[in-house]
């Protein structure tokens, strides 16, 4: 068996775990080993693919393996990885680890929850490693269903309304792009030997121009919708508000990266002439949700809806640095969807915490937590300067790596729209240094919150890991960003 599939083995081998478990300490035990081999494994094969690629293996994809499936339409169990692909399971593997311990203290339903929860990271660690068509879209379904129960369980507020909304949206983006998938595989060869295997279908290169045209945007928004593609997104900021926190976690950290991921893997990769001339008409939808979730972030009262709309406006900027169809463009997409992955999974975590013990998550109700819960404060403080982009942390990597490619391109549309987009650079700061004012710093608004505790141990350990990562890659980006600049070869060999 290809090792790539230990990454779709392992959360099943834990769900089985959960399922012969008693107690609650025998579901600890499952999922805490279970993220942490997927942890384990992540980190071996970011030391396995830099080992081949420095021992000059320059195939496109590294580890890959394909397995029959239904034979009749050329459907396979392949599966492969490039840099993109390792730094995204990199990722995926961090944000389920931290969201494990995040979740340490569920009580209500908890082998249930954590059923669920590691249904999400099979669909999520599948789509990641697949290079077929019809795989990729299985494990896209796989990590959505389990979404409509996680929120609607064991969420908060408007759960019902918001779970319902998020599934309805999200499925109808995957009719969407189930109908360009199918486009794409009856237009994947010449001859009639039609494949689902991405690589086949680029080097076939077989689909005319004119159906391209249909095509890309159906499988551009069908991922689009996940990324929070404008007017799309209305589905993500009640999610987000809805969700229990290790869900917020996997859901912005993770989940909408499969949108970002799946427009640059199959729509621009795999119908470049229509990407070149219809990119325009979604550079501006990108560049109205960068400002508008941005905006929208100042007005907000909850610090999840904050948090949300900030989501909208970073991955709003990932599709837009895709759209500019260049390396160091592309470069910071990658690198902004790795960025926004960690620094919002330690905002919902660190809301989490807050919420549940003030047991509000308005800003007007709270503030000088910063003298009650001083480790929290810190680790809020950080996450926000990761947002608005401090040097040293991974936001301003990623941004400035965005910003400087699409200044790349030079004609008058994409230096203006650019300019729009940095607007939110001003429009981030002030909506992070507000609420960093008004909840930490001050008078205590809520005298009962004098008695509140600080971060228990298994909240600092989640929370330690991933300002390490935040930190590490703002610290030393270049290991990551040459990893991911080799992996685009091929797509721009497309675009060209």
């Amino acid at each position: 068996m290809n090792f790539l599939s230990l990454f779709v083995l392992i959360p099943t081998l834990t769900m089985g775990g959960l399922f012969l478990s008693k107690n609650l300490q025998q579901i600890r035990v499952a999922v805490a080993t279970g993220a942490s081999l997927l942890l384990a494994l992540a980190v071996g094969l970011v030391f396995a693919y830099l080992g081949e690629r420095g021992a000059g293996n320059t195939a496109e994809m590294l580890f890959t393996a394909s397995t029959v499936w239904y034979a009749p339409l050329n459907i396979h169990y392949s599966v492969g990885v490039d840099g993109i692909s390792v730094a995204m399971l990199l990722l995926s593997a961090v944000i389920v680890f931290t969201g494990t311990f995040a979740s340490w203290k569920m009580d209500f339903l908890q082998k249930e929850y954590f059923l669920w929860f590691n249904l999400l990271a099979i669909g999520v660690f599948g789509f990641f490693i697949s290079v077929d068509l019809f795989t990729m879209f299985m494990f896209y379904e796989v990590a959505l269903i389990p979404m409509y129960l996680l929120i609607g369980v064991w969420g908060s507020g408007k759960k019902e309304y918001a779970a319902m909304k998020l599934t309805l949206m999200l499925m109808g983006g995957s009719a969407l792009l189930l109908v360009g998938i199918l486009g794409i595989y009856f237009h994947s060869s010449t001859t009639g030997a039609f494949t689902m295997n991405l690589q086949e279908i680029a080097r076939a290169h077989a689909m005319p121009e004119s159906l391209q045209r249909w095509f890309f945007p159906l499988v551009f928004i069908g991922f689009g919708v996940l990324g929070a593609l404008f007017p799309f997104h209305t589905w993500s900021p009640d999610g987000h508000a809805s969700a229990p926190t290790a869900v917020s976690m996997l859901h912005a950290g993770v989940l909408m990266k499969l949108g970002g991921y799946g427009c640059f893997r199959v729509a621009i990769y795999l119908m470049p002439e229509a990407a070149k001339e219809l990119s325009w008409i979604f550079i501006i939808l990108t560049g109205i949700s960068v400002v508008y979730g941005a905006y929208s972030a100042i007005v907000q009262t909850d610090l999840k809806y904050i948090n949300a709309y900030s989501s909208v406006s970073h991955c709003g900027l990932v599709l837009f640095a895709i759209l500019m169809l260049n390396q160091t463009a592309m470069t910071g997409a990658v690198m902004q969807m790795l960025s926004h992955g960690l620094m919002t999974a330690l905002f919902f975590a660190l809301i989490g915490m807050i919420y549940g013990r003030t047991h509000t998550r308005d800003i007007r109700e709270m503030g000088g937590l910063m003298k009650i819960m001083p480790y929290l404060g810190v680790c809020y403080v950080i996450a926000g300067l990761a947002s608005l982009g401090l040097p040293g942390l991974s936001g301003f990597v990623a941004e400035m790596t965005v910003f400087v490619g699409a200044f790349q391109e030079t004609d008058t549309f994409h230096r203006v729209f650019t300019i729009i987009a940095c607007t939110s650079i001003v429009i981030t700061a002030v909506y992070i240094l507000r609420v960093v004012g008004k909840l930490l710093y001050g008078s205590v608004v809520n005298e009962h919150h004098y008695a509140l505790t600080d971060a228990n141990w298994y909240e600092r350990f989640s929370t330690i890991i991933l300002i390490a990562a935040i930190a590490g890659i703002g610290l030393a980006p270049l290991w990551l960003s040459d990893m991911i600049r080799a992996s685009l070869g091929s797509v721009l060999a497309a675009l060209q």
